[in-house]
Order: structure tokens, then sequence, then C-alpha cells
């Protein structure tokens, strides 16, 4: 690499030090990019354009909003109890077939996944419910504990999912295309996992026994729990989504719609009062300025590292004149997958998507703009989406192993790996295919 690149690499070795230090990593961007911009020379009236751009881009930014008030929707349907009772209907329907419990722990996980989006929340709530179910009926642990952690990742991929909005922002395209374009491929790893788990019980199906200890209830009796239990998730995140689909509302109003019915449904399942309300509130200011402080650093970040070089860097790193377009893709898709056994989505998506987003939209894959970004950015999600199960530092694993400190760390690493491998066969499929993440947007915006 020329010198002429010595300060962007500079900038991203001090990037990974501050990180692997311990310190916030808003205040390691903001940090990074204000040291090597006196260091470098920069002019000190250049930093009044990351001011500028920190209140247009991020304080100012009104699709912004929907990111507090999905996260709040998701934390009230979490204290709801709904997924807690669907569990158990839907346990008890099963509870003859071998696997049936692990069936009904990943169909719950697709309904959280649409219906909250709180990645911790759901590990930890699947955890807590169904862990020790699964241990008393003799489950293989590494299966049960494989299976809590990938079905609690897919609410960041399901919409309506922050990460979406977030990536949306950050490319310039429209979240709403972006959650249609996201629906398949989410329900495709969904229909990964089932197979994964049907396949077992047709190989090893001791591995997986009939829940013979989960109570029976009678037939009708648990229909009608899980169809009254499905049917308030259902008709909310239809009213979220729908009315973005239909064109009625934006997805910030969406959103609000969506706070609102979460409350709603907790009035009506008796779980709201006051003690719910403010821990719900503080949960979402927290998560909320998290997402905030760290988008403020990476603007000052990007700004200097671009001011450096670093958009020629990274162009001149892909050699674009030396590779064909998919070639680039998956060396993009590559570095990706690696950053994401050291970093969050949350860094990932606002540090890395910036720079190489420029790189993606300028190549050929015969689409257009808009649709070569929307394919990018699903792929590129379901791509994040493994950073919460790779070790070592996959959150979904800690969150696994907080609620269950008796489980081995090295039975949960193995339980997982099966579950990454099936993401990377439905991201393979979704860049083999551009369809499945382009066919939902293009039929509804007909």
């Amino acid at each position: 690499m020329s010198d002429v690149y010595f300060w962007p690499i500079a900038m991203l070795l001090g990037l990974i030090a501050g990180i692997f230090a311990g310190y916030p990593v808003a205040f390691v961007l903001a940090g990074v990019g204000i040291i090597f911009a006196f260091v470098a020379g920069v002019p000190v009236l250049f930093l009044s354009i990351g001011v500028q751009r920190i209140f247009s881009g991020v304080l100012t930014n009104w699709l912004l909003i929907a990111i507090p008030l999905f996260v709040f929707m998701g934390l009230m349907l979490e204290r709801s109890g709904i997924a807690e009772r669907l569990l158990r209907s839907l346990a008890s329907l099963f509870r003859t077939i071998p696997g049936g419990y692990a069936f009904a722990v990943a169909l719950i996980g697709v309904i959280m996944a649409a219906s909250t989006g709180i990645i911790g929340a759901s590990v930890v709530l699947m955890g807590m419910m169904a862990l020790p179910v699964m241990r008393d009926n003799g489950y293989d642990p590494r299966i049960s504990s494989g299976l809590i952690a990938a079905s609690g990742t897919l609410g960041i991929l399901i919409p309506p999912s922050v990460m979406l909005i977030i990536l949306g922002d950050q490319l310039s395209i429209s979240v709403g295309a972006l959650f249609m374009g996201a629906m398949m491929p989410g329900l495709l790893l969904a229909s990964l996992y089932v197979a994964y788990l049907l396949f077992i019980v047709w190989r090893s199906p001791e591995r997986m026994p009939a829940a013979k200890s989960v109570p029976a209830m009678p037939l009708k009796e648990a229909a009608m729990s899980l169809a009254m239990d499905l049917l308030l998730p259902i008709v909310l995140i239809l009213s979220v989504l729908g009315t973005i689909v239909a064109g009625i509302a934006t997805p910030t109003e969406s959103a609000a719609i969506g706070a609102a019915g979460a409350m709603l449904l907790a009035l009506f399942s008796r779980k709201l009062n006051i003690s719910v309300l403010g821990q719900a509130l503080r949960d979402t200011t927290s998560t909320t300025a998290m997402i905030v402080f760290v988008m403020i650093g990476a603007t000052i970040f990007s700004l200097i590292f671009r001011k450096l070089g670093g958009d020629a860097m990274i162009i001149d790193l892909f050699k674009l004149e030396d590779h064909s377009p998919y070639v680039v893709l998956l060396i993009v898709m590559a570095f990706v997958f690696v950053l994401g056994f050291f970093l969050e989505w949350v860094e990932i998506t606002l540090v890395v998507v910036p720079l190489i987003a420029p790189v993606i939209a300028g190549l050929d894959f015969g689409l257009t703009k808009d649709e070569t970004l929307i394919w990018f950015a699903v792929a590129l999600a379901v791509n994040l989406q493994t950073s919460f199960l790779t070790p070592p530092f996959g959150y979904a694993l800690f969150y696994l192993r907080g609620i269950a400190p008796d489980l081995p760390i090295t039975t949960i690493y193995r339980g997982v790996i099966p579950f990454v491998l099936l993401q990377l066969t439905g991201l393979a499929l979704i860049l083999i295919f551009p369809a499945i993440s382009l066919w939902l947007p293009e039929y509804l915006g007909r």
C-alpha cells in the first residue's frame, strides 16, 4: 500500500486499539477522528463541517425517530407475556412429537422477531422459558442452546428492525423497501432452521425427544389460547408493516402506531403498570442514546478518514479494475463477516458501510442502483446477524451464558456452529438469487 495511505491506515489501527482497550466505542470513534485531525494537520475550521453533519444527519433526522419507537414497542411486547403464553400453547400441542418443543421455540423466535426485534430480550426470554424444559426432557444441550441463540437473533433481520432503519439511512434508500426486501430472507433463515431440526429428528431423534414433562392441555383449549395469543401480535405486526407497504404511513409514523399498539397489548394482558412503563422507558432511552452517540462518533471519524484519503484507499484496496463485481462483493462480505467476530453490528454499519457503499453502488450487477443497494443491504443484514453468534464476542452467546451459568461456553459455541453455517447458506442463496430480496419490493411497488 502506498505511503499516501499512511494516515487512513493509522486511523484504522487507532480505532482497533481503542476498541480493544475497552473504551466506549462512541468516544473512541470521535476521539480518534479529532486526534488525527490535529496530528495530520487538518484545518480546525474543517471540523465545523462535522458539527453541521451531526446536526443535519443525526440530531434532526426525522427517520431516526423510528428507532426509540420500535425499541419501546419491542420492550413493551416482551413484557406483555404473550410469548410465554404462545410457547405454552405450542408446547402443549407438540408435546408428543419428537423435537416438538424445538419447533415451538423456532416459531416463537419468528413471532418475537417480527414483533419485538430486541435481540437481548428475545434470547434471554426464550432461554429462561425454554432452556429448563429442554434440559428436563433430555434435549442435547448443543441443539437447545444453538437454537435459542439463533432464533433470538432473527429480530435483527425480520422487520421492523432497527438495523434496517440505520442501513436505510446510511445507504439513502427507502426503509419501507428495505423492510419488504428483508421479509423473505428472514423467513428463509427460519425455514433453514426448521429444516435442520427436521434432519436431526430424522437421523437422531434421541437428541430431541418428545417433551413429555410439558403439561397437557385439552386440544380445544390449547388451540383457542394459541389463536387468541397469535391474533393480537399479528394484528399489530400487520398494522405496522401494512401501513408502510400500503404507503399510508412512513416508517416513523408506523413506529408510533406500533408503540401505541404494544402498550394496548400490555394493558389487555394486565401487565401494564407504572413500574413496567418506567423500566421500558429507561431501557428505550439507554438503547437509543447508545446508538445516537455511536452515530455522532462515526460521523466525525468518517469525515476525517475521508479527508485523509480513506475513500481512495478503500477503492484501491478492492482494485475494481482487476476483479469482477461478484468477486468484489464476496471480498466485502468476507471482510464484514470477519469484522463480526470482534465488532458489533452498530459499529460495522456506521463506520464500514459508508465507506464501502459507494464501491458497491458503482458495480454493474445488471440491476438498477436502488435494486443493487437494497440487495446489498439485505445481504449485509444477514451477514451481520452472524456477528451475534460468532465467538469470541457474539452477544447472543453471552446473553445465553448469563441465564445459564452452568452451561459450558464450549457447549454453546459448538451449538451455534451449525446455525452460523445455515446463516451463511442463506447469505449465499441471497447473493446467487437477488430475487429473494428484490421480488417482494418490486411486486408490491407495482
